[in-house]
């Protein structure tokens, strides 16, 4: 399952991936999904990303003079068990992508896809971080770090130490296979 430093490094794919390229058209969602439609439309508009915890932000920002003109959206995934984002050719979309950006002409045909061979992975509209997770290990540190001095009167800190880690209130991005290491080193 994804967890933290993924979805951080899926974030940097994204970014590094998509900083030259000008997106285009409707955003397409698989019949398959059970998530949301995304009601977005424009001739010209960039993607960027960023990470907290389990959850990638997408915004999606149209460009001066795009049409229809319109506001950023916020999106923001959740991985689930399998979910990652992949920039391939249009004609060669993975059998698993349940959401698609294509590239705008001229140029390269490209689309950048949610993959999620599981369909665990959710997307929701409007960009809001999940409430009651902490502060990002990872990115914000020293928040993380002055949430669990400030909270280590609270009765989950009671439990063993490899149920504690787990609790995303205090350790955003932290799961299964990062407890394991952390309990081993």
């Amino acid at each position: 399952m994804p967890e933290g430093p993924e979805l951080h490094l899926a974030s940097q794919f994204v970014n590094e991936a998509c900083r030259a390229l000008v997106f285009g058209g409707c955003v397409e969602k698989s019949s398959v999904s059970r998530n949301p439609e995304v009601p977005f439309e424009s001739s010209a508009y960039r993607i960027s990303a960023s990470a907290r915890g389990k959850e990638l932000r997408l915004i999606l920002s149209p460009l001066p003079g795009a049409q229809p003109p319109q506001e950023p959206l916020a999106l923001v995934f959740r991985f689930g068990m399998s979910g990652s984002f992949q920039l391939v050719p249009r004609e060669e979309l993975p059998r698993h992508a349940h959401l698609r950006f294509y590239t705008a002409p001229p140029g390269l045909r490209l689309a950048l896809c949610f993959v999620d061979i599981r369909r665990f992975g959710r997307w929701d509209l409007g960009g809001k971080w999940q409430p009651g997770r902490g502060p990002c290990v990872l990115q914000e540190y020293q928040q993380f770090r002055e949430n669990v001095l400030r909270n280590l009167a609270d009765k989950a800190f009671d439990r063993p130490i490899c149920e504690a880690l787990l609790d995303q209130r205090f350790f955003n991005g932290i799961g299964n296979y990062l407890r394991a290491e952390i309990l081993y080193r």
